[in-house]
């Protein structure tokens, strides 16, 4: 008897859609690979939201995910996906070269055909973060909140000034040693820390360009050894705070949790938690599935497995399960 009612209530679909889910996360930990060289793997996206300041409103923050060295670009406004491809061959492969693979959200720039039509030609990859999970892109996340307080702190009086300090909480950023690195960005890129003052000149001085380049293929290897302990040890703790990454075949149907979908109802506090169920279309990475959606829900149909939970059968015939009317999404 109490396998049946156990069964009957994991199966109901009223208690499926309304009841909030108390476990851990599902997923265990997907890191990104590790690089092997500066500037072949980065990571974008724009901090918005700013005052006008000297005609700029936003800020393209793009990062290398080997040495963690950034680029803060000031833009008057969200640029579209050709302009991104043309401000980003100014700044990232005009100085440092085309880039493997890039990561970024699900914006329209990135979501575009031309932007991905555009780096397909150059032989680079473009990786789009899930349906709302931002984890997935949690470094530049990261480095977006570094800004906005440095920016606050030094613009908290006169904050239409904030272009000013751009350069300098660039500069800022990238003599800063890196956790995960045990070196600065320019460190990790240059083999040496370019000096602010002429008196640190002698500090690193070069004698040759052969000398320079062991220097760097000596800090690049230290610097990979560093980032793959890093990610062991972040993804050793994360993962106690998980559960192990459950399994979904395509065609199975799924719940699909209802945190930041834009749901038509009259009441949120009142409105489910989970909707569906959703057939699963594809696999696109261990801990990312794709769900054949309504073209009325407006969202890109990948969402991380931690935003879905399977639907169950029950013991019991279904026709006596309670039933619902149908959600207008």
């Amino acid at each position: 008897m109490t396998r049946e009612v156990r069964s009957f209530v994991q199966a109901c679909p009223v208690c499926a859609q309304q009841k909030s889910s108390n476990q851990r996360p599902a997923g265990l930990l997907h890191p990104l690979p590790i690089p092997q060289r500066p500037w072949s793997h980065i990571s974008m996206d724009f901090v918005t939201g700013l005052p006008a300041s000297e005609g700029n409103t936003v800020v393209l923050v793009v990062v290398d995910r080997f040495s963690k060295a950034a680029h803060f670009i000031p833009l008057p406004k969200l640029p579209s996906a050709k302009e991104t491809a043309d401000l980003i061959l100014q700044n990232v492969v005009r100085i440092h070269g085309t880039p493997v693979d890039i990561v970024s959200d699900r914006g329209p720039q990135f979501m575009s055909r031309y932007w991905k039509a555009f780096w397909s030609l150059l032989g680079s990859s473009v990786s789009l973060s899930s349906g709302f999970h931002p984890q997935s892109n949690g470094q530049t996340e990261w480095i977006n909140q570094e800004l906005e307080k440095y920016l606050c702190c030094f613009t908290s009086h006169q904050p239409s000034s904030w272009s000013r300090f751009l350069l300098w909480a660039e500069l800022a950023h990238n003599t800063l040693r890196s956790s995960s690195t045990g070196l600065s960005p320019f460190k990790c890129q240059f083999g040496f820390k370019p000096p602010l003052f002429f008196s640190q000149e002698i500090e690193v001085g070069v004698p040759n360009a052969e000398r320079f380049v062991k220097r760097c293929r000596r800090t690049w290897k230290r610097a990979h050894a560093a980032l793959k302990r890093a990610s062991a040890r972040h993804k050793r703790s994360t993962d106690k705070r998980r559960r192990a990454t459950p399994h979904y075949r395509i065609g199975q149907r799924v719940w699909l949790s209802a945190k930041d979908l834009p749901l038509k109802v009259e009441s949120k506090k009142l409105a489910p938690r989970f909707v569906g169920p959703f057939k699963i279309t594809s696999r696109v990475n261990p801990v990312a599935y794709r769900l054949a959606l309504p073209r009325s829900l407006r969202v890109r149909p990948t969402f991380h497995v931690s935003r879905l939970k399977p639907v169950l059968t029950s013991l019991v015939s279904p026709s006596s399960h309670p039933s619902r009317p149908p959600l207008v999404l």
